[in-house]
């Protein structure tokens, strides 16, 4: 049984994510860290990775990005593996998940459903056999009002994925409000939509010369990030250090 530490436990996911985890024979869980604790949760709760006394042997998190270089500096330290569900990380810290990757196994990735990395793999194949037809490349993301960083990671994550199977001479544009010009053909447009109870869904729109072609997922709960998180866990218990991410478990 593979012993868990939920970093971010009292909020949403982290509630989420012990419900899942109790009904999984795979897990059990040691304790939560977070630094608002709540008394409900069914084990204890400690404000940092370094104060956990109990065994355990992987980290979940769903935190926030603030959170993430402590608990990157603790994992390294106790050689414990984590898997990183928080997105918006700033490029000090996204190169030092990669420095941390270097002594643990870590999994990072900028959504954790199986459907939307499959979303992803779909995209490449579409756009580098409509990309060069002449299709114009856009992104929109929906997410509900509480949700800190605009775009999503998830977005971001899309749009790189396509520069990579396109090449450097396409770039993201997120802001067109203070241009005024003709979209350049190279310009893969990312959009951001805040507002309810939205879980998450993300849209790429193909458009073409009298015609569109659109892949889109929703997420309709928060379970399937706590699934693919648990699945991530349980993969990455078994591996040496790197950085893994959904690639992996795509197969």
């Amino acid at each position: 049984m593979i012993s868990l530490v939920i970093h971010g436990c009292s909020g949403r996911m982290g509630h989420i994510l012990t419900e899942l985890a109790q009904k999984d024979a795979r897990f059990t869980i040691a304790a939560g860290v977070d630094a608002a604790p709540v008394a409900s949760l069914p084990y204890p709760i400690y404000s940092s990775l370094d104060k956990v006394t109990e065994p355990f042997d992987c980290v979940i998190d769903f935190s926030t990005a603030a959170a993430i270089p402590a608990l990157l500096t603790s994992c390294a330290q106790r050689k414990k593996p984590v898997v990183l569900c928080t997105t918006g990380l700033s490029p000090d810290t996204l190169d030092q998940v990669r420095q941390t990757a270097t002594q643990v196994p870590v999994f990072f990735s900028a959504n954790m459903s199986l459907g939307v990395n499959l979303l992803i793999e779909l995209c490449q194949k579409a756009a580098s056999i409509l990309a060069p037809a002449g299709f114009d490349i856009e992104i929109n993301e929906r997410h509900h009002n509480q949700k800190l960083d605009a775009p999503s990671g998830t977005a971001l994550s899309i749009g790189q994925d396509l520069i990579d199977t396109l090449g450097t001479s396409y770039y993201m544009s997120t802001n067109r409000y203070e241009r005024r010009e003709a979209r350049d053909p190279h310009e893969i447009g990312i959009t951001a939509m805040r507002g309810g109870t939205i879980v998450g869904e993300h849209t790429v729109l193909f458009a073409g010369h009298d015609e569109l072609f659109e892949i889109k997922h929703t997420a309709l709960s928060r379970e399937i990030f706590g699934n693919g998180a648990l699945n991530a866990a349980a993969f990455l218990v078994t591996q040496q250090p790197g950085l893994y991410s959904m690639k992996e478990l795509l197969g």
